[in-house]
């Protein structure tokens, strides 16, 4: 049983889908920036660490960002299939990287951009290889 075709609400869903979990990233790597350059050899130093994550403001705006991202992903679940909705929901593997160079001044090799750039062919032949089985049932 398939579920009902891809409408503009859901591919908006979708994308806002998309930019959330960027957004999560994003945060996640905000709320561990400032002890970057902490040497974890230790259990102490391991505390130091959590301690500084849990009293970032970024690490909570990320958790949040988490919960409202699966329940948007549930409710685009509940409309299409997951073959659809995973292929489209991948545009985030273009988006981390682009607010990485932006947002934290990240550094993104050639090398790099063309691994990205198979994976989302890879994406797109698969998304493909599923609209042609769901022609061939009847």
């Amino acid at each position: 049983m398939f579920k009902n075709r891809l409408t503009l609400k859901i591919l908006s869903f979708l994308v806002f889908s998309d930019i959330l979990e960027t957004f999560t990233h994003f945060c996640f790597k905000k709320s561990a920036l400032p002890e970057s350059g902490l040497n974890i050899t230790s259990l102490h130093e391991a505390t130091v660490f959590i301690q500084a994550m849990l009293s970032s403001g970024f690490l909570w705006i990320g958790l949040v960002s988490v919960l409202a991202t699966f329940v948007i992903w549930s409710a685009i679940l509940s409309k299409i299939d997951l073959s659809v909705a995973v292929p489209i929901a991948s545009f985030s593997y273009i988006l981390v990287p682009l607010v990485s160079i932006i947002l934290l001044g990240e550094q993104i090799t050639f090398l790099r951009w063309i691994g990205i750039l198979f994976i989302l062919a890879g994406v797109i032949m698969v998304s493909l290889s599923g609209e042609d089985k769901k022609a061939a049932i009847p």
